[in-house]
């Protein structure tokens, strides 16, 4: 079967293969030679044609073609001096299979009406009589004809579906890169969040802890001072319980039932509204979050000093669409507190559905840059980390990932998003997310 398969123009060592299949057909004429008596016993000529028959056969998949003009020359005069005619028969047979094997149906046609013409000429000449013969030998030369074209159309349709499947294994390969991509840019995405929004927060608590400690010494404030080492204890548990979510889900990836574990604690009732701070164990550690998140947020950014104003008027969100809504609501916030630039800076949250759309809006009336210090906990951020860089800027003035994140965050759900300054202040951050009509179990 493999010898069928492969393709015998392509085929290695088909030479020395084919030296072979000479001297094994030459053997076998030898024996129809000394076994029948269908003609004139074999001399000097006869041997010699034969051998000449035989001896192309060495490059029959090389030269098929000038092969079997060689032997058909050879075969034709061999008949003509009425020597034993059964005896070239396996050579012609072996050069006809191999022109329709290594051919197209068209040259295989030519071939048969080539070697058919002169095959009934002769034979009518030498054996008027032999009606019978001559359809026996056009039928043996019509089936090999048909068992090479036959066996090339086999190796074609053998060597399609070798192409389909390595083909079908190079899209699989190249999925799964693919998927391992994705993966990490979803890595790098729920880190960033979550590592810039924590970060962010302690860096404001810290300040007003340390400005509350210097501003005035002999009036000290302890209830702001502990206050906002509360609130840094209370982001730190927070960030924790997220981050240790997530490795465990990346952990259970590696042994592949996270997607599964993620799917079951996605569809659990309330984990499409869990906040994911950490507030529902004791250990930190709670579902994905959600929109019923999204007061935590508000009330983390209001005690790092910011106005917001949070306005929730979503149903039936899944829990994909609000786990995305959740993250760009935390970007937008942690940027509008981190460049807001200004002490009495306000922020607007509205979520609102229409139209199997959520749409998400965060507004905030920063200045882009500010200095100033106020005296009081609200008032009390630094320059260190309100330092003048814009939205979705670092603080070192290199461009930061906060708006490519939130970009992606929208678009992994179908949706898209807008942000930009205002057209007189601040800073405007728009998504659309789709809600598809049905959330996959």
């Amino acid at each position: 079967m493999a010898v069928v398969n492969r393709d015998p123009l392509t085929a290695p060592h088909r030479t020395r293969n084919d030296a072979f299949l000479a001297v094994g057909v030459a053997v076998l004429a030898l024996v129809l030679a000394s076994l029948t008596d269908d003609g004139r016993p074999l001399g000097p000529p006869g041997w010699a044609l034969l051998a000449g028959a035989h001896v192309p056969l060495v490059w029959r998949r090389s030269r098929p073609l000038l092969v079997l003009l060689a032997v058909a020359a050879c075969v034709t005069l061999y008949h003509a001096l009425d020597y034993n005619h059964a005896v070239p028969i396996p050579a012609t047979l072996v050069a006809l299979y191999t022109v329709a094997a290594t051919g197209t149906v068209r040259r295989s046609l030519l071939t048969a009406v080539v070697v058919l013409g002169p095959t009934l000429i002769i034979n009518t000449f030498t054996n008027p009589d032999g009606a019978l013969e001559l359809l026996r030998i056009s039928g043996w030369i019509i089936a090999v004809l048909f068992f090479g074209v036959d066996a090339r159309f086999y190796r074609q349709y053998v060597a399609s579906i070798v192409e389909r499947a390595e083909r079908a294994e190079r899209t699989r390969e190249e999925e799964a890169r693919r998927r391992v991509v994705e993966e990490r840019l979803r890595i790098a995405r729920d880190l960033h969040d979550l590592l810039a929004h924590s970060i962010t927060l302690i860096g404001v608590q810290t300040s007003v802890a340390a400005h509350v400690l210097t501003a005035d010494p002999d009036r000290l404030d302890r209830t702001a001072v502990a206050q906002a080492l509360d609130g840094i204890a209370h982001t730190c548990r927070t960030a924790r319980g997220e981050l240790r979510t997530t490795l465990e889900v990346l952990r259970e990836n590696e042994t592949g039932v996270g997607f599964a574990r993620e799917r079951e604690r996605v569809a659990a009732p309330g984990s499409g509204s869990s906040s994911g701070s950490g507030l529902g164990s004791s250990d930190g550690r709670g579902p994905l979050p959600g929109l019923d998140g999204l007061g935590a947020l508000a009330e983390a950014a209001r005690v790092a000093g910011a106005k917001v104003e949070l306005s929730v008027h979503a149903d039936g969100v899944p829990p994909s669409v609000g786990a995305a809504a959740y993250r760009i609501v935390q970007e937008a916030l942690t940027n509008a507190v981190r460049h807001g630039g200004r002490d009495d800076l306000t922020v607007r949250v509205g979520l609102r559905t229409a139209e199997r759309t959520l749409r998400v809006t965060v507004t905030d009336d920063g200045a882009g840059q500010g200095t100033s210090r106020g005296a009081g906990q609200g008032h009390a951020v630094s320059g260190a980390v309100r330092n003048g860089a814009g939205h979705g800027q670092a603080s070192g003035g290199a461009p930061g990932f906060g708006l490519v994140g939130m970009r992606e965050r929208a678009r992994s759900v179908g949706g898209t998003l807008d942000a930009g300054p205002g057209p007189t202040e601040g800073f405007h951050v728009t998504a659309e997310l789709p809600l598809p009509r049905e959330e996959p179990s």
